[in-house]
C-alpha cells in the first residue's frame, strides 16, 4: 500500500531519493560493449543482437521494403492517429525555432548570433516487451524542425530479426533517414563511434535502460547527449475537489512503466489522501501490469499531505518531477508558483497520457530532480549557437587601450600585443 506522509515532518532530502548511478558491474559491462563495438563494428552488433535479443541479423539496416510492408499492414485508424500526433508535435516545436540576430548600433561594429542545426542526430528507441512509437515522434520531429539533415535511428529487432512495424511506421511518418536493427549500450556505441554500416552522429537522444543511460554518459564528449534519464515519475498536485479515482488512475499511468517508477500525490486534503490510498488498492489488481504497478506504488509511491496549497506547491518544487499534474480549482492561478517541473498538465481533465502521445509538447523530460536545471527535449537540442563580431580598424582603435589594459591585468601579454601591434606602425595591414 502507498505510504502517507505529513510534509512538515519530512526533511527535503527525504521526500524523494532518486539516485540513478549505475552499479560497478553495469559500468564494467558497458565498458566492454563499447570497446567491442569500436574494435569490431557491425560484427559485434550482430553478435550482441543474437546474445541479448535472440535475433539473427544479416543486414543491420532496415530496408525500404520492410518499411513499405509495415505501412501496408498497419491499422488505418492508428496510422491516422500517428499523423495527427505528428502534426501536433511539429506545430508545437515550430514555435521553439530561434531567429538569428544582428546588432549594429555603433559605427564600424557588427555583433550577432546565428543558429546552425547539427548535421547528424542519432535517435535511440527502446525495444523489448513494448514498442514506443510515441518516442519516435517526440525525438525525431524536433530534429527535423531544427533542420538536421541526417537522422539515424537504432532500435532492437525481435527474435524474427524484424523491427516492430509500428516503430517503422512512426519513423517513416516522422522523417527518419536511416534505421538500424541494434539496441542497448551497443547501439549507443555505434552511434557515437560509427561502424561499417552505421554513421557516427553528432548527438544521441532517446530513453533507455540503465545500460543505455550508462553508455550515453560514457560517450558524452565524443558526442552530445540529451540527458541521463532515470525511472519515470509523476506527481499529482490535487485539492479536495478532485475525484480520487481519477487521481489514482493518473498515478498508475506511470507506475505501470517500471518497478522503479515514482508515483506521488501531494495534497492539502487528508480526506483525498485516504480516498486515493484506498482507490489504488481497487485499481491495481485490474491492471495487466499489476505486478509492476504494485512494486512501484509500494516501494516508491508517496502521498504527502500539506497544511495548505502553497505548502503543497513548495513540496512540488523540491521534488522537481518529470510530470506534474496540477489538479486544482484554478490551475492557471498557481502556474507561476511552480518553478521546477519537466512538463506541467493544467486542470482536472488533462491526464499525463495526453502529453505522452498527442497534444504536442515533448514527452522526453528531465527526471530524478533534474528539472531544477534542465528542460524537455526540443528544437534547442538540435542546434548550435555561434556568436560573430566585426570591427573596422577605426572601431578597434577606439577600444584598443582598454582591451590591452584588461589583458595585461590578467597577465596575458600576448593578448594585449595582438591588439596593440595593429597600431604600432600605423599600417592598414
Amino acid at each position: 500500500m502507498i505510504k502517507l506522509y505529513n510534509f512538515d515532518e519530512l526533511r527535503p532530502e527525504e521526500i524523494l531519493n532518486r539516485d540513478i548511478r549505475a552499479e560497478k558491474n553495469v559500468e564494467d559491462v558497458v565498458d566492454g560493449i563499447i570497446a567491442e563495438v569500436r574494435a569490431r563494428g557491425d560484427e559485434a552488433l550482430k553478435e550482441y543482437a543474437l546474445k541479448f535479443d535472440g535475433a539473427k541479423i544479416d543486414d543491420l539496416q532496415v530496408t525500404q521494403a520492410e518499411i513499405d510492408e509495415a505501412f501496408a499492414n498497419m491499422d488505418p485508424y492508428f496510422l491516422e492517429t500517428l499523423r495527427e500526433a505528428a502534426a501536433n508535435i511539429e506545430r508545437f516545436h515550430r514555435q521553439q525555432v530561434h531567429k538569428n540576430f544582428v546588432i549594429n548600433e555603433k559605427p564600424g561594429i557588427v555583433l550577432g548570433q546565428k543558429y546552425t542545426p547539427i548535421e547528424k542526430a542519432g535517435v535511440y528507441v527502446p525495444g523489448g516487451t513494448a514498442a514506443y512509437p510515441s518516442t519516435v515522434l517526440m525525438d525525431v520531429i524536433p530534429a527535423k524542425v531544427a533542420g538536421v539533415s541526417e537522422i539515424v535511428m537504432t532500435t532492437p529487432a525481435g527474435k524474427d530479426g524484424r523491427v516492430n512495424p509500428v516503430i517503422l511506421a512512426a519513423a517513416a511518418t516522422a522523417g527518419v533517414t536511416k534505421i538500424f536493427k541494434t539496441g542497448g549500450a551497443q547501439a549507443v556505441a555505434a552511434l557515437a563511434y560509427g561502424t561499417q554500416s552505421i554513421p557516427a552522429v553528432d548527438k544521441i537522444v532517446g530513453p533507455g535502460n540503465i545500460y543505455v543511460a550508462t553508455a550515453k554518459r560514457k560517450v558524452f564528449g565524443k558526442v552530445g547527449i540529451d540527458m541521463i534519464a532515470g525511472p519515470s515519475e509523476i506527481l499529482v498536485l490535487a485539492d479536495g475537489g478532485c475525484n480520487p479515482a481519477w487521481v489514482a488512475a493518473d498515478l498508475l499511468s506511470q507506475a505501470e512503466h517500471d518497478k522503479l517508477a515514482s508515483p506521488v500525490l501531494v495534497t492539502d486534503s487528508p480526506a483525498l489522501a485516504r480516498a486515493v490510498q484506498a482507490e489504488l488498492e481497487v485499481q491495481i489488481p485490474q491492471l495487466p501490469r499489476a505486478a509492476i504497478a504494485r512494486a512501484s506504488v509500494d516501494d516508491n509511491g508517496k502521498i504527502i499531505v500539506c497544511t495548505d496549497l502553497h505548502k503543497a506547491i513548495e513540496a512540488c518544487n523540491i521534488i522537481a518531477p518529470e510530470h506534474l499534474e496540477v489538479c486544482v480549482e484554478d490551475p492557471f492561478g498557481v502556474l507561476n508558483e511552480i518553478k521546477n517541473a519537466g512538463s506541467i498538465f493544467l486542470g482536472r481533465n488533462v491526464p499525463e497520457a495526453l502529453g505522452d502521445y498527442f497534444a504536442g509538447p515533448n514527452h522526453t523530460l528531465p527526471t530524478s530532480g533534474t528539472a531544477r536545471f534542465s528542460s524537455p527535449l526540443g528544437v534547442d537540442d538540435f542546434v548550435k549557437k555561434s556568436s560573430f563580431l566585426y570591427y573596422t580598424r577605426e572601431a578597434l582603435g577606439e577600444v584598443a587601450p582598454r582591451i590591452a589594459d584588461f589583458a595585461e591585468r590578467e597577465g596575458l601579454h600576448a593578448h594585449a600585443k595582438s591588439v596593440t601591434i595593429r597600431y604600432e606602425d600605423n599600417s592598414n595591414e
